[in-house]
């Protein structure tokens, strides 16, 4: 009779601990699935920490109202910033000016606050990968490259924005990590009135 040989416990005991080491690698989610999933994104609101360029930190709370708005209020000062109009508008307390505004198309958060969004457009997506248990896609304007990129990363089942970080066009990262994303809060127009909060802190 052949006898099986088996290994003893003691020695298998490394390969059973690295197994259990490695990140759970899951298949990337499709871009076609992650459009889907953006473009029901209607309304929602989170609290976020954003990690600025220099290292520095700031937490509070983002409002969004796709298609073309969104707002961040940080909870450290009074500093305000509104996307909304076409517009990307900064209310800072210490600045000499009520707020600075440029345009919303020149920044790649423009990119998630389109009418519609398609990231299998051509050029549009640059990279597209796996990261542990999640999926990472790195996105641009095509017709504009040199205006910076968006990393968004989602978690599967179902399928959630997490975080983003923005690179922009001279380099600078900023990374703003979401808490518990919560679809279908809608605060209203006034929220997102650059023109009102304007007039608000006039007086």
């Amino acid at each position: 009779m052949i006898q099986m040989r088996f290994a003893p416990v003691a020695a298998l005991l490394p390969v059973l601990m690295l197994a259990l080491a490695a990140p759970a690698w899951a298949e990337k989610i499709p871009l076609a699935q992650l459009s889907a999933y953006l473009n029901g994104l209607t309304t929602a609101e989170a609290a976020f920490t954003q990690v600025n360029a220099d290292g520095s930190k700031s937490t509070g709370k983002l409002y969004l109202k796709r298609p073309g708005r969104m707002r961040f209020e940080y909870s450290d000062d009074d500093t305000l910033v509104l996307a909304s109009g076409g517009q990307v508008a900064i209310f800072d307390p210490k600045s000499n000016q009520i707020a600075e505004q440029y345009p919303l198309k020149r920044t790649p958060l423009n990119l998630i606050l389109a009418d519609r969004i398609d990231l299998a457009q051509a050029r549009m997506v640059v990279g597209h990968e796996a990261e542990g248990a999640n999926t990472a896609v790195v996105a641009q304007d095509p017709q504009n490259p040199d205006y910076g990129t968006i990393r968004l990363v989602f978690s599967a089942n179902p399928v959630t924005l997490r975080r983003w970080v923005i690179t922009d066009d001279t380099g600078a990262k900023t990374v703003v990590i979401l808490d518990q994303l919560k679809p279908g809060v809608d605060p209203g127009p006034l929220m997102f009135s650059i023109v009102a909060e304007t007039e608000a802190r006039k007086n």
